[in-house]
C-alpha cells in the first residue's frame, strides 16, 4: 500500500459569530434536462478575504442566510461542500464553487421550503451572502493524489466534491484509474452529466458508471443503485479495488454507504473496512441503525454521509 498523507487545512478562518461577505458570481442549473429536482452551481469570489488561496477541494463552506425562525431566532447556518478544485473555478484561487439542491418537502401537510438551499438558489450574480469556514479535514484527497487509484460513489448532491477532485487529479497527467459511481432517482436528476460524460470518451483511465434506480431494472429484475455496480461492473471495479493504492470515498444521503460495505465484505475486500464484531451468517440481519458496530470503514475508506 502506497503510503498515504491527507494534507493539513485550515479550519474555522471566519466563524458565525464572524462571517465574512462574499460575491455570487455564477449561479446556473447543472441537471442536463429538466428535472423537478432543481439543482444549481453557485460560484462565490472570495477576493479580498482570508478565504482565498486557503480552501482545498473536499471541504466545506458555510451560508449564513438571512432573517429568522419561527422562534425569532436567526437561521442556522449551513455546510456546502466545495464543487471547485483546490486551485479555483476556472482556474482562479478566488472564485470557490458548491452545489446546492433547491429543497421542497411537504411534512404534516405543509410545504416546506428549505432555508439556505433555496435562498441560494434565487440568488443572482452581484448578490452577496455572509459565508463561513472551511470546515473538514479528512474527506481530502492525499498529498501524493496521483499515486493512487479511486472509487468515488456518490448519490445527490454528494456529487459535488467529486467534480473538484476529479478536476484536481486530470488537471495535469493522472495515470491511474479513477472511477464515478453516481447514483440517482431519474435521468434528469444526473448532474454534471456533459462533462462526465465527456471525461468518460475521452480519459481510457476514467470511468462514470450511472445508477438510475426508478427507470432502469438490472438483470435480475431488482434497481440499480450504487453499490449494486461492484457486482454489475465487476470486471471493470475488482481489479481497481484489489491494487494496494486503490482508496474508496462515498459522499451522499446516509445509509448508501451501509449497501457499499455489504458488498465489499462479500467481495471479500475487506481492506476497505473493519469487522468489529462477529457477523451473522446474513448481512442483510444487521439492523441499520446498528450497523457501524459490526462494520465501519477502514482508513482506505472516506466517508461523508448527512
Amino acid at each position: 500500500m502506497a503510503e498515504f498523507i491527507l494534507p493539513e487545512v485550515e479550519m474555522n478562518i471566519y466563524s458565525p459569530k464572524d462571517p465574512v461577505e462574499v460575491e455570487v458570481v455564477e449561479n446556473y442549473i447543472v441537471t442536463k434536462e429538466s428535472s423537478p429536482n432543481i439543482v444549481r452551481h453557485i460560484t462565490f469570489d472570495v477576493s479580498g478575504t482570508d478565504l482565498e488561496n486557503r480552501i482545498r477541494v473536499g471541504q466545506s463552506v458555510g451560508i449564513l442566510p438571512p432573517g429568522e425562525d419561527d422562534r425569532g431566532r436567526p437561521h442556522k447556518l449551513r455546510l456546502y461542500s466545495v464543487s471547485s478544485p483546490t486551485i479555483g473555478e476556472h482556474g482562479k484561487q478566488h472564485l470557490v464553487s458548491t452545489t446546492v439542491k433547491r429543497t421542497i418537502e411537504e411534512l404534516e401537510n405543509k410545504l416546506y421550503l428549505g432555508v439556505a438551499s433555496n435562498y441560494l438558489a434565487d440568488l443572482q450574480p452581484g448578490d452577496k451572502v455572509l459565508m463561513t469556514g472551511p470546515s473538514g479535514k479528512r474527506f481530502l484527497l492525499p498529498e501524493n493524489a496521483r499515486d493512487f487509484n479511486y472509487l468515488f460513489f456518490a448519490t445527490g448532491t454528494g456529487i459535488a466534491p467529486y467534480r473538484g477532485m476529479i478536476k484536481e487529479l486530470f488537471e495535469r497527467t493522472y495515470d491511474n484509474d479513477c472511477a464515478l459511481i453516481f447514483g440517482c432517482s431519474y435521468r434528469t436528476d444526473l448532474l454534471y452529466a456533459d462533462y462526465f460524460e465527456e471525461m468518460d470518451q475521452t480519459r481510457e483511465n476514467f470511468h462514470y458508471l450511472k445508477s438510475i434506480s426508478r427507470e432502469e431494472r438490472r438483470k435480475d429484475g431488482s434497481k440499480f443503485y450504487v453499490q449494486t455496480q461492484l457486482e454489475d461492473e465487476e470486471d471493470l471495479l475488482l481489479p481497481i479495488l484489489q491494487k494496494e493504492n486503490t482508496l474508496i470515498y462515498i459522499c451522499g444521503m446516509k445509509g448508501m454507504e451501509i449497501g457499499i460495505y455489504k458488498q465489499l465484505v462479500r467481495l471479500d475486500l475487506l481492506e476497505y473496512v473493519q469487522i468489529r464484531k462477529e457477523l451473522p451468517d446474513s448481512l442483510d440481519d444487521i439492523p441499520s441503525d446498528k450497523f457501524k458496530r459490526y462494520i465501519k470503514p477502514s482508513d482506505r475508506t472516506f466517508e461523508e454521509v448527512y
